[in-house]
């Protein structure tokens, strides 16, 4: 089989809810990245790229029909080029490298635009059909992140717990103390902070320009959803979901806006154009975990990834493990046996800091542990996520 190299990985900065990236619909926030694969690769005949695969997670507004598609078209890129949207929620972006890295092994492909997009601030309201004549019974769903029109059967066997609740059963069942999460979330916004003030993810982000009226555009190059706070100040905030609970909105991720675009690209596609390859795609694993405790979902991925590729957590230099929540994260972290302060899991922060804009996530692990592993002459990296619904999705990534 062929192997699957990424040749360049970038990324906009990522927006808090209602913020910079607010203004920009969703296909045209997908557009941002693949334009800047354009500019960074000239030499690259873009007419022959074979596909175009984005993850998104919501799918309910502007990112309807086909996001991949769209954004494709509307960054210039050849009407004979396909594209296709995926969707594995939270995993979305990282299953489109996998399936890009699968693509090109088999010889489908040769070289595949990868990554994934969400807008949560622009997510749409949605209102059902009604079921029967004259109906007067209404539903409104908010489309940003959870459940939405409800299947009875699955509420009845599995639960349809807010992806908060889940977080207080994972921290419940594993016994992850509200301090202990604290202490986490307060470690990642340092880590993110001293990532930006040395510029760390500089060459991972592309500017995005925010037009605003009756001023000059704003350039928009830096992630604003970090929080540096105290300790202290973290530990004031009270539960989201429940009294007595220990998931707040400090230990726990962002709802964000943001995208990300890698290229991929066959060994033949690497002479042709001459490429230089930064990474090879070693494996992408996805597997399954109840509902009701879906942040543990990184743990029997990555465990059945490491398997399959004969590695042990000695063979890595890095490991991104999205930090849905702390106690998800925390739980990952003790079951797969690794040490809380391990110097390889998210050294520049992780989603609680960063903000994990869904369906752009996935995608976002694997380009920023590009980046690290090209700046800092890393080795190998584990990429992992929990999904919501119950699954968990691992990548490996070494470097070339």
């Amino acid at each position: 089989m062929q192997e699957a190299f990424i040749c360049d990985a970038i990324r906009t900065p990522i927006g808090r809810y209602g913020g910079t990236l607010a203004s920009i619909r969703t296909d045209d926030l997908a557009v941002i990245p693949i334009k800047a694969l354009m500019e960074r690769n000239p030499w690259v005949n873009w007419d022959e790229v074979d596909d175009v695969i984005l993850g998104c997670a919501n799918q309910a507004g502007e990112d309807n029909r086909n996001v991949a598609r769209m954004a494709l078209l509307l960054s210039g890129l050849s009407e004979k080029i396909p594209g296709v949207t995926v969707n594995r929620l939270c995993g979305s972006g990282m299953e489109a490298v996998g399936q890009a890295m699968r693509m090109i092994r088999i010889g489908d492909a040769d070289l595949i635009i990868a990554g994934g997009v969400e807008s949560m601030s622009r997510a749409p309201f949605v209102m059902g059909k009604a079921s029967e004549a004259f109906s007067r019974d209404v539903q409104i769903y908010d489309t940003t992140i959870g459940w939405r029109f409800i299947n009875k059967k699955m509420e009845q066997i599995y639960g349809v717990d807010s992806m908060i609740e889940t977080a207080e059963n994972v921290a419940e069942m594993y016994h992850i103390s509200r301090e202990d999460q604290d202490i986490f979330a307060y470690n990642s916004q340092q880590k993110a902070y001293q990532a930006i003030q040395s510029g760390a993810m500089a060459r991972e982000i592309t500017p995005v320009e925010i037009i605003r009226p009756k001023t000059e555009p704003y350039l928009f190059s830096v992630d604003e959803h970090p929080r540096l706070s105290s300790l202290e100040k973290i530990g004031t905030l009270r539960p989201v979901s429940r009294p007595g609970g220990t998931v707040t909105a400090a230990n726990s991720s962002g709802v964000n806006d943001g995208a990300a675009a890698l290229l991929i690209a066959s060994e033949k596609a690497l002479k042709k154009y001459n490429l230089h390859p930064l990474a090879r795609i070693i494996g992408v694993q996805a597997a399954g975990v109840p509902p009701r405790i879906m942040g543990i979902g990184p743990v029997p991925a990555t465990q059945k990834l490491l398997s399959k590729l004969h590695f042990s957590f000695e063979d890595f230099d890095l490991i991104e493990l999205n930090e849905a929540f702390a106690s998800q994260s925390l739980a990952c972290i003790r079951l797969l046996g690794l040490k809380e302060d391990d110097p390889r899991i998210n050294p520049q922060g992780g989603a609680i800091s960063l903000g994990h804009p869904l369906g752009m996530s996935g995608a976002r692990l694997i380009t920023t542990a590009v980046h690290q592993m090209v700046n800092n002459h890393l080795h190998r990296a584990l990429c992992t996520m929990c999904i919501g619904v119950g699954q968990g999705i691992a990548s490996v990534i070494e470097k070339v």
